[in-house]
């Protein structure tokens, strides 16, 4: 799922004006405006790399049928290693809105910089995967030979992408944590312009830019991040954050933090990849059992459709990790189920809205991807199953982030790991045993949230989260 200090006056400032400041900017209050303050730049955040996809998306379904099939698989394999990305940036997160509400400035910096150095090692491992590893496996396991050539050169070109992806999201972590969220949107929204832009000229090759096809809209994707992550930059730089918090000063390699991070992160991580690897399971499997475009490019727009439509939940979740971190750091654990359930009004309410929309007008989305009537009638039976399970992880995903507000991210790990086999046991036998539909391929994402959920309420409740220290 993401310092103010009297006004951004420097913090040598007397102390008695620094400490009331830190009060009123880090420690954060149980109220609705708290929340939908952290949750509404946050949810903008989510929703512009969503639209970038979607973007992509209706490019290609323009482009060719094929590209929107291919771009299935491409895109959740580019999602393993962005949701790597942003495991590193919920563990930062709990750590940055502890510290804050502790009201421990100086340690923010020095976790954020050991941030990015963790955050662009992966970026190195994950380039080296996509040029190795990834070719051998694509061709083996899928089933048109054209396609996986087309998904492997796309991906080593979209990979380059990650370590501007990576930085941009430890970014937003730290503007998160520290309650000054608002200043996301000015990077989402340069990054969503760039994209939109990018992907006109360089896919169809107009502007006199070259006709790319497929592999534009890769090329688009890269530039697009790296607009987003500048222009992120410039705004924390020109807002004395960097300078405040002592951003980027000291790159050196810190045991200590290095370890704290990793310690927090790396559950977090595995969770995150293999949730994602198990979506791209799906993925293959419906490309091996189903050759047809239709199904392979209805899948997709599903996959779009969790993203664009489901970004309040994710937000709202966000915003549970960090404020559940935060009231802790206060000493404020009797709290902490109370702003769970304000939390989860909130958010499902807001689902259930959404949901109706997207089913009161399915044709309008689903037209908007150039397919024609056959796309449509088939997936309209899709996105009724998807916006039920849009539905539970508006609650399931609040309860999960808040255990990792906690500190506790093995348990949360544990409780992805249990999900995920239950999932992928579903999807296999329904779609490679007994060769079902995707409508109830999709029913797998009902299984999954539950199975979040129920855990992370019961664990929660139990109070046995309330003796961890990070």
């Amino acid at each position: 799922m993401k310092f103010v200090f009297c006004d951004f006056h420097p913090p040598y400032l007397a102390t008695l004006c620094s400490m009331d400041s830190r009060q009123n900017s880090l420690q954060l209050k149980i109220t609705n405006r708290q929340i939908i303050k952290l949750t509404l730049p946050v949810s903008i955040a989510i929703l512009v790399p969503q639209l970038n996809f979607i973007t992509n998306n209706i490019f290609l379904g323009h482009y060719s049928s094929t590209t929107l099939a291919v771009a299935s698989i491409t895109g959740v394999y580019y999602l393993i290693f962005a949701s790597i990305g942003f495991a590193l940036n919920n563990g930062l997160l709990a750590l940055i809105s502890r510290r804050a509400g502790e009201n421990k400035p100086d340690e923010i910096g020095k976790i954020f910089n050991q941030g990015i150095l963790t955050a662009l090692l992966i970026a190195a491992v994950a380039v080296t995967v996509s040029y190795t590893i990834t070719p051998t496996l694509l061709r083996s396991i899928l089933h048109e030979p054209e396609k996986a050539e087309m998904a492997i050169s796309f991906i080593q070109i979209r990979i380059w992408g990650l370590p501007f992806l990576y930085i941009y999201q430890l970014r937003n972590a730290l503007l998160v944590g520290t309650n000054q969220s608002r200043y996301m949107v000015m990077g989402t929204i340069a990054e969503a312009a760039a994209n939109v832009l990018f992907d006109y000229t360089l896919i169809f090759g107009n502007w006199g830019m070259p006709e790319l096809g497929f592999n534009g809209a890769a090329y688009a994707s890269i530039i697009a991040e790296f607009v987003g992550m500048f222009v992120i930059y410039l705004v924390i730089h020109q807002k004395g954050i960097t300078k405040q918090y002592a951003l980027f000063k000291s790159m050196r390699w810190d045991k200590k933090n290095a370890s704290l991070i990793t310690a927090m992160s790396a559950p977090l991580v595995f969770q995150h990849a293999i949730s994602i690897i198990s979506w791209e399971f799906f993925f293959i499997l419906i490309e091996r059992n189903q050759p047809a475009d239709n199904p392979q490019a209805i899948s997709n727009v599903m996959r779009n459709v969790f993203g664009m439509f489901g970004c309040m939940s994710w937000a709202f979740a966000s915003t549970s990790n960090s404020m559940v971190s935060n009231i802790i750091g206060q000493g404020k654990q009797d709290q902490v189920i109370y702003l769970i359930n304000k939390i989860v009004r909130l958010s499902t309410g807001i689902a259930l809205v959404l949901c109706l929309l997207l089913n009161l007008f399915p044709h309008l989305f689903l037209s908007i991807f150039g397919q024609g009537d056959d796309f449509i009638q088939e997936g309209i039976p899709v996105m009724r199953v998807v916006s039920v399970a849009m539905i539970l992880m508006s609650f399931s995903v609040v309860w999960l982030q808040a255990v990792t507000g906690t500190g506790n991210t093995k348990v949360t790990f544990l409780i992805e790991a249990m999900a995920i086999v239950l999932y992928s046991i579903y999807v296999y036998v329904i779609m490679e045993k007994l060769k079902l539909s995707i409508t109830i391929g999709w029913m797998s994402e009902w299984l999954y949230w539950t199975c979040m959920f129920i855990p992370a309420f019961i664990y929660l409740r139990s109070g046995r989260w309330k003796k961890k220290v990070i």
